[in-house]
């Protein structure tokens, strides 16, 4: 599932906005920088995204700000509807306007019958918020069937609720169950054939996808992923010099980008068992990427994310200029508030780097 474009009306504090997510010849844009300064709705936007996406369409806001703001987005469904030949349009709920044409309509049945499918699994939306902090606690690994290998597409996209914000359990589990997984699923094609009627998955994907994507990421400040601990459980890094640490034990701004990788692989397996993570497609956004991260990770980030998730379509917020200018001007989408006007102008292409 991809992003192709998303309508706005009546959003504080954009109005009416019109954003691009795809290219000219109308092809998802894989990468989407939206760069901004602190307050001008950045975060408002991806909440705005996560409460219009297929299986969970909701009133925005839960009305918060008053009657009145609504979103459209047009989504590409792809591995999740192969055969449907259009985007599916989904809109924030709202009463029947009088005169409303046959084809509102059909877009509203249209609609549900998507939050049905939904139900099933796939149509992958996740989002990281700018709130994200790390308790120090130990592995839990329990009901991983109902935990860390399920995805529910209708989960609520929470952006400022700190107390979900803690990642530290979350990111501990994903990795504890890949590598505990991968290592169980037996190795030679025979052994395989005589569990095929217990478990048909291959999950050595998954360790594979997380071990990879992981490292990529946690390279990028200095360290290299070992795996699990083979008595505590603890997932361990190596630094430059050859030193064991612990989760627990890496500098914040590692915490942020093992966490951010193995969520993603984690929700992409989850979604789509038996489909490897590195070739899946879904949708995830990150609030404020270059949170904690120093000049050289801001440089970088882009790149890598690209690699090691090719066919995820990356949504990421920004006030980093060095994270803007890594990319090319059509991938960034540049809001301001100009001078003596409360509103918030949108400014892409040429002028999206100018801004």
């Amino acid at each position: 599932m991809y992003l192709l474009r998303a309508q706005l009306e009546h959003v504080p504090p954009f109005g009416t906005l019109d954003l691009p997510f795809s290219d000219e010849s109308g092809r998802a844009r894989l990468l989407t920088v939206v760069h901004g300064a602190g307050g001008v709705g950045k975060t408002v936007l991806l909440a705005t995204l996560g409460a219009t996406r297929p299986g969970n369409a909701t009133v925005l806001f839960g009305g918060a700000l008053g009657p009145g703001p609504t979103a459209t987005c047009e989504w590409h469904l792809g591995p999740d509807d192969p055969e449907r030949p259009h985007p599916l349009v989904i809109a924030t709920p709202s009463q029947s306007r009088p005169g409303e044409d046959e084809g509102a309509a059909l877009r509203r049945r249209e609609q549900a019958h998507f939050e049905r499918k939904a139900r099933d699994g796939g149509f992958v939306f996740l989002t990281f918020p700018s709130i994200r902090w790390f308790s120090r606690q130990p592995v839990s690994l329990h009901a991983p069937t109902r935990t860390v290998a399920h995805y529910d597409v209708r989960t609520t996209v929470n952006l400022d609720d700190a107390q979900r914000s803690d990642l530290t359990r979350d990111t501990k589990m994903a990795l504890v169950y890949a590598a505990v997984a991968a290592a169980l699923t037996p190795h030679s094609q025979r052994e395989r054939n005589q569990q095929r009627d217990r478990s048909p998955l291959d999950l050595r994907l998954l360790g594979g996808a997380m071990r990879d994507v992981v490292d990529a990421l946690a390279q990028l400040a200095g360290f290299s992923y070992a795996g699990v601990d083979p008595v505590s459980l603890e997932p361990v890094f190596v630094s430059v010099g050859n030193r064991r640490v612990p989760f627990d034990g890496l500098p914040t701004r590692c915490r942020h980008l093992v966490a951010i990788a193995a969520l993603s692989v984690r929700t992409l397996w989850a979604a789509y068992p038996g489909t490897d993570p590195r070739v899946a497609e879904g949708v995830i956004a990150i609030d404020d990427v270059d949170l904690y991260q120093d000049t050289a990770v801001q440089e970088r980030i882009v790149g890598v994310l690209r690699q090691a998730l090719p066919a995820v379509q990356w949504i990421l917020t920004t006030s980093s200029p060095l994270v803007a200018g890594c990319c090319e001007a059509n991938e960034i989408l540049t809001l301001r508030r100009l001078p003596d006007d409360e509103r918030v102008e949108l400014f892409v292409d040429n002028q999206a780097q100018t801004h």
